[in-house]
């Protein structure tokens, strides 16, 4: 933050003197003023913060093509995508099994969710949203015997039961 604050200073001596002496100095600030506000947004956090978002907002928003699963999960070019799928699953008769956004590996089954809050499967809603409230009282990080890995994992099944 120090050297963005070095270069806020030149720009807006540059400006000063840009309206004092010579318009050509502010054409010359223009560069102090991008380098500034970038070094501040790096520093800050919210460079990489936007950068996270995009790259989510992108991953939300890709359809089904293949590129778009990762780069361990190519498939090949081809006539279609079963031309280049693993023979072994043709020859076995066994498909690959895919994750849905209901099966996602952060993302608990309902036994999971009911069992993580203490419930049994025939709980109502307001059970459900006091047993939540209850076990976020007890494991929140915050707290003496709080951990952060169980209270993501109650706000997992919560989020789950309350879909």
């Amino acid at each position: 933050m120090g050297l963005a604050a070095v270069f806020a200073g030149i720009a807006m001596l540059l400006i000063v003197l840009g309206f004092v002496y010579q318009l050509f100095l502010l054409v010359a600030a223009v560069p102090f003023i991008v380098t500034t506000y970038l070094m501040w947004d790096h520093a800050s956090g919210r460079f990489q913060a936007r950068i996270r978002q995009e790259q989510t907002r992108r991953r939300a928003r890709s359809g089904p093509n293949a590129a778009s699963r990762g780069p361990n999960d190519f498939e090949g070019f081809g006539p279609g995508r079963r031309s280049a799928t693993n023979t072994d699953s043709r020859r076995t008769g066994r498909r690959s099994r895919r994750t849905t956004p209901d099966q996602s590996p952060d993302r608990p089954s309902a036994r999971e969710a009911y069992r993580t809050l203490g419930l049994d499967p025939s709980a109502t809603t307001e059970e459900v949203k006091d047993a939540y409230r209850r076990m976020v009282k007890e494991v929140h990080p915050d707290t003496e015997s709080g951990s952060k890995e169980e209270f993501k994992r109650v706000n997992r099944a919560y989020e789950r039961l309350s879909d």
